[in-house]
Formats: structure tokens, sequence, C-alpha cells
């Protein structure tokens, strides 16, 4: 099912409940209104339709609303309730919901989940007085066939119209599966080039082609949509363009809060050659309290400013890891942790503490007291908020 479709079915029923004629656009306007919105032109921003399975939980039409908006696009008051109960018992018995991309996109990037995959925190919203997450249980999954055809036609329309988001979710639903096995049963190169050529093929030989110009399209549909979210500016589709394809543009762009593991942005930094934004995203991460971003820091980028890397070894006890100790321990020859149970070959792994010259009173009681402030800001940071 299409938007178009949506609209279309939703339009019969109310002309046959009500025996009024209805224009197509207010069909858009109420569809809105069912969910909260005051126009489909809000709902559009970051929300889209979606059809829901059998289970998943879903909450009764907003009828107030749409009995208001009934009357604001102009039609007569005795046929909005009916337009109002009709429009519920429609979108009630094909199971459409909305989903906002924002939610969608946290989804797919796993940045929060709970128990059952879920989203969990802080994406619910108010409806009706219920407290209420918008996503089904079963659309978590990254493969385009879990998605319902009516939210990906949302994502589309979005798309279409320069939603940043929209694109962003499009690239995330289409992104290559590293999956080793996943590749496995991503069909043949070499028998999708013999149909380029115009061999006829039969059997498997067409399947492993088919299979292999599949992943080719999605491939390019991924490509396509992360390009053109990031060039409107989605910093999240920034950063994955540095990282799948070398694009420097995230780091030419004014810095942004993007929620970001920042430690990953910086290794993806030091892989472009871009020290500077190494060095300043390392910062981000030890001022979060990562102490091997401390440990780089120290050893790596702040090696002339003696206070500096004092800071960071008061704050690296802080959170719990002192770097001027050292932190050695047993190995296997894998790698692996060593079991004095199972004995064997023993080897050492860890570091050694970080030894620096000492400071003058004055400028260590300064750099105490710079680890104590970013201490304090990242408790504060940790601290747990409460929604009203």
């Amino acid at each position: 099912m299409t938007i178009k479709e949506l609209a279309y079915s939703a339009q019969q029923q109310l002309q046959a409940s009500t025996g009024k004629p209805l224009k197509r656009a207010h069909i858009y306007e109420l569809l809105a209104a069912s969910f909260g919105f005051n126009s489909y032109a809000a709902l559009g921003v970051d929300s889209i339709f979606t059809q829901q399975r059998p289970g998943d939980k879903r909450l009764g039409a907003d009828s107030a609303l749409v009995s208001g908006r009934c009357i604001e696009l102009g039609y007569p008051p005795e046929i909005v309730d009916l337009v109002s109960v009709s429009l519920g018992s429609f979108l009630a018995e094909r199971q459409i919901g909305i989903v906002r991309i924002s939610a969608l996109i946290s989804q797919l990037r796993g940045d929060w989940s709970g128990p059952e995959g879920n989203p969990i925190g802080g994406d619910t919203e108010q409806f009706n007085g219920e407290k209420v997450d918008w996503f089904a249980d079963r659309w978590g999954d990254s493969e385009e066939g879990d998605f319902a055809p009516l939210m990906l036609d949302g994502l589309e329309t979005a798309a279409s119209k320069g939603n940043a988001l929209a694109h962003y979710a499009l690239a995330l639903i289409h992104a290559p599966d590293n999956d080793e096995d996943t590749d496995q049963g991503a069909g043949s190169p070499y028998w999708h080039s013999q149909a380029q050529k115009g061999h006829v093929l039969t059997g498997v030989e067409k399947e492993w082609a088919d299979a292999h110009a599949a992943r080719l399209a999605q491939d390019d549909k991924y490509a396509r949509h992360l390009r053109e979210a990031g060039r409107l500016g989605n910093q999240h589709a920034l950063i994955d363009l540095a990282e799948r394809f070398d694009n420097p543009s995230f780091f030419e762009v004014p810095r942004h809060d993007v929620g970001a593991d920042p430690s990953a942005v910086a290794e993806i930094a030091e892989r472009l050659g871009r020290v500077a934004d190494a060095k300043h995203w390392l910062t981000v991460a030890a001022e979060s309290g990562d102490t091997r971003a401390m440990l780089r820091l120290i050893e790596e980028h702040d090696q002339g400013d003696l206070a500096r890397r004092w800071t960071w070894v008061y704050l690296s006890r802080l959170v719990g890891t002192d770097l001027s100790k050292d932190d050695h321990y047993a190995i296997n020859e894998d790698g692996s942790e060593y079991d004095d149970d199972v004995g064997g070959p023993v080897y050492a792994a860890g570091r050694d503490g970080v030894d620096l010259e000492s400071l003058s009173a004055e400028q260590d009681a300064t750099a105490k007291d710079a680890a104590r402030k970013l201490f304090d800001r990242i408790q504060r940071a940790a601290a747990p908020t409460h929604r009203g």
C-alpha cells in the first residue's frame, strides 16, 4: 500500500459512510489529525505512516482533533462525528500507525534497544493521554522486506521533497550487510557479468546473476541516499560517508554534537590523515571519561603540554583507572585471557604506567582543579533525567 492508495481508500470509505464528497487533499489533513498533528505538513517534518501487524500495540485515532479539523475545512457539523468515527474504524481495520523518522533512524543505528530490541527511554510520546512507543516490535531489522511498504513509500516521498532524515533512513535500510554468511548469498559477479554480455542464463546461474544484480541495486540505493542525506547536512550521514567512502566533508563543516562515539570519529579522522581532527575527537572522548583516549592524548598529541598531560592522569584516577600505574595481565598465545585452571604457556600483555615529569605546586593544583571540573561534568552528564 502506498500513501496515495491509503488516501484514496480512506476517501472512498468516508464518502460512502457520509454520503458527501470529500476532497482528496482534505483526506491527508484528516489522516494527520488522526495522529495528533495539526496539519499534514506538520506530520511530514519527521513522521510517516506505516501499516502495523496483528498484535502490534496501536492507539485509537484522535477523534476530537479530527472533528475540529473537519470543521476548519468547512464540512457541515452534521457529518463531523460520522467522519471521525468512520476514519477511526478505517485506520484500525488496516492497522495504520505512525512512525517518527528520527526514531526509526535511532533504531536502525542501534542507538538504544530494550530486552526485545525495541527502542526505550526517551523515544516515547504522549498520545491521547497515554505514553507509547511509536515502533512495532518487528521493525528493527534492516532488511527492506521487513518494513511495511507504506512506511517505505512514506520515506521515499519525504526524501523526494528534500528530507535529509528520510534519505538517511533509506540509506540505513539499504546498507550493505558485512556478515560473511550474508555475502555468500549475494550472488555471483561472474554470472552477472555474463548476463550483462547477453548470455542467456538458466537455473542456478540465473539465480546467482539475479541475486548479484539485486545486491548492486541495493548498494546503489545506499550510496545515493547516503550522499544526498550528507549533502542536505545530516551529520550522521556525513560520518558514515567518511567511514565508508573516505569522504572528508564531515570534518570540513562546523562541528556539532552529533551523538556519535568520539573515539570512532577520531579513528576515521586518523585514517583520513586529519591529525588535528583526530586530536579534537580524542579530546571529546577523553573529556567524556574514555581513559584510552586520555592515554593516547598523553602519548601522542599533548607531549608539549605537561600540565594538560597531568590533567588527564588526574582525571583517569577520578574515573577509576590510574594511568600512572602499570596495568599488566596474562594472556594465551592467541591473545585470549589466561586461565590458571587450564594452564599452558603464558604471555604478558598490558602497558606500563605513564611516567611524567613533576609539575610545580601551582601548576599541579591547576591540573587537579581542571580534572575535577571535567569529572564533575561527566557526572552531571551521567545523572538520570526525570521526565514529567
